[in-house]
C-alpha cells in the first residue's frame, strides 16, 4: 500500500532521514522503532504531508504522493495520529471529532461516521460533551485515535499511541490497534514501548540515525532482544 523509495529529509543542514525504503502492504501493520532522533517521527510527517523530502518517492498504491498538500493526502485516505494528541483542550469530545471529519462531503456522511466511532469508544459518547482538556491521559489519546477514524481512512500513521500512559491503558491501546487492523486499516506506527510495538506487528522496522538497520518479523527476536538492538545498539 505505501511505499517509500530513497526517502531522505532534512531540518536545516541536518539529515534527519537518510536514503530509507520500506513498503507497508495493504492490510497490515507495520512498526517502526527506535531511539530518539531516529528519524521515526519524520517519516511519519513526511509521508502526511507536513515535511517534504529533499530526496526520494513517497507512493500510496500508485499516486504518488509527494508535493501532495496535507488536506490531499488525508482524501487519498491516509490519517495521521500525532505524538502528544494534539488536540484542542477547550473543545469538547463532539467539537474534536467533527474536526476530523472535514475533508467528507457533507453532515449526513459525517454523522454516520461518528455513530461508527461511538460504538468503537462507548466512553467517548458518555463524555461528547466534555472538553477534551478535561479528559484522562487514556481517553484524551482514544480521542486521537477516534478522531484520525473520522475521515473513514485507509491507513493510520500512528505515533507514540502509548506515551505516557498507564500499563493498563497501554493494554487498551494495544488491543484497539489490533481491532482497527482487524476492521481493515493499515497502520504505520512508531512506539517506544517494544513489547506492543511486535505484539501487533506484521513487520518491523528499526532505525538508527535516520537509516534502517533491520527489517524483520517481529518473531525474529525476542522483545528482550529488540530492545538491546533499539536501544542499546547491540
Amino acid at each position: 500500500m505505501l511505499t517509500l523509495k530513497g526517502l531522505s529529509v532534512n531540518y536545516g543542514m541536518l539529515e534527519a532521514v537518510k536514503d530509507v525504503s520500506l513498503e507497508v502492504p495493504e492490510g497490515k501493520v507495520v512498526s517502526l522503532l527506535g531511539a530518539n532522533g531516529s528519524g521515526k517521527s519524520t517519516i511519519l510527517k513526511t509521508v502526511s504531508g507536513l515535511k517534504a523530502p529533499r530526496e526520494g518517492e513517497m507512493f500510496l498504491g500508485d499516486t504518488k504522493l509527494n508535493d501532495m498538500a496535507v488536506d490531499e493526502i488525508v482524501t487519498l485516505g491516509i490519517s495521521h495520529i500525532p505524538e502528544g494528541r494534539r488536540l484542542f483542550p477547550y473543545m469538547t469530545v463532539l467539537e474534536n471529532l467533527n474536526l476530523g471529519a472535514y475533508t467528507r462531503s457533507g453532515k449526513k456522511e459525517a454523522e454516520e461516521i461518528r455513530e461508527e466511532i461511538f460504538e468503537r469508544f462507548p466512553n467517548l459518547k458518555r463524555r461528547a460533551g466534555t472538553r477534551a482538556g478535561k479528559l484522562s491521559g487514556g481517553e484524551q489519546e482514544m480521542l486521537s485515535v477516534a478522531r484520525g477514524l473520522m475521515s473513514r481512512p485507509r491507513m493510520l500513521l500512528m505515533d507514540e499511541p502509548c506515551q505516557g500512559l498507564s500499563p493498563i491503558m497501554v493494554k487498551e491501546i494495544g488491543n484497539t490497534i489490533r481491532s482497527i487492523n482487524e476492521s481493515g486499516i493499515t497502520i504505520l506506527l512508531v512506539e517506544h514501548n517494544v513489547s506492543i510495538a511486535l505484539g501487533v506487528a506484521d513487520k518491523v522496522y528499526i532505525l538508527r540515525n535516520g537509516s534502517i538497520v533491520y527489517e524483520g518479523s517481529p518473531t525474529d527476536m525476542t522483545p528482550d532482544e529488540f530492545t538491546k538492538r533499539v536501544y542499546l545498539a547491540a
